[in-house]
């Protein structure tokens, strides 16, 4: 697939910072076939295709709900799953619950399926840019998502919202991954799939920021965004 590429709109930037899960690991994927083989090695019998069409949403629904603080990470692993369960009518007790939780987590960053035009992306990055990770994530899983789909190499640091702290969008972690990285928030710019969270995040913590709206969702005209990796060649 090909890009024309125009100048970029801040000729400035010296560091490139990224969301990982939802922008350069596809998630969704992933997270479908972890699911898959738990169930499989613990006899769940449910069809998953009805499983993810409750699942998904309830899970964007509790991780919005963590990343204000609402709940804790206990009460999302477990309550994401309880729910789905619920609303299928599927009847299985809350220790079950728990333990395809933690198979569920094991199994996850095992998979390593990325975007179209990660590794294009990031071998077109890493010699004009430094390059790293701001993540909402916990942080053994997301550095095991990085080390299994072998793209670790390209950031110079990582940070996540344990080590930070706090999650996206607030200003704090945006501040910590700065002084993490050396990097001055003039200099920076934020790539991410979430309007808030990264974009808006970033922005108010005065870096640049471009969406990445991999589903073509509708956004303010005044929003930088990319619909593919490689788009991001008409920006840096």
């Amino acid at each position: 697939m090909e890009f024309f590429k125009m100048k970029t709109t801040n000729i400035n930037i010296t560091d490139v910072f990224f969301d990982l899960d939802h922008t350069l690991w596809d998630f969704e994927k992933n997270s479908a076939l972890a699911f898959e083989n738990v169930f499989k090695i613990q006899e769940i019998s449910v069809n998953m295709t009805d499983f993810l069409k409750f699942y998904v949403p309830i899970n964007r629904e509790y991780w919005e709900r963590y990343r204000k603080d609402e709940i804790t990470q206990k009460e999302l692993r477990f309550g994401r799953l309880k729910d789905t369960f619920d609303l299928l009518e599927f009847v299985i007790d809350d220790l079950t619950i728990i333990f395809l939780s933690e198979q569920y987590l094991y199994y996850l960053p095992k998979y390593n399926h990325l975007f179209e035009g990660t590794i294009e992306i990031l071998d077109y990055l890493k010699p004009k840019y430094n390059l790293h990770i701001i993540t909402n994530g916990f942080a053994e899983i997301q550095e095991n998502k990085l080390n299994n789909s072998y793209i670790t190499h390209y950031f110079k640091s990582i940070t996540n919202s344990e080590m930070a702290g706090v999650k996206k969008p607030n200003s704090i972690i945006f501040e910590y991954a700065l002084n993490l990285a050396k990097a001055k928030k003039e200099n920076s710019i934020m790539i991410g799939d979430c309007i808030d969270s990264d974009v808006q995040g970033a922005l108010d913590a005065g870096l640049d920021a471009i969406l990445f709206n991999e589903s073509n969702a509708r956004v303010a005209d005044n929003i930088k965004q990319v619909n593919h990796l490689l788009e991001l060649k008409n920006y840096l």
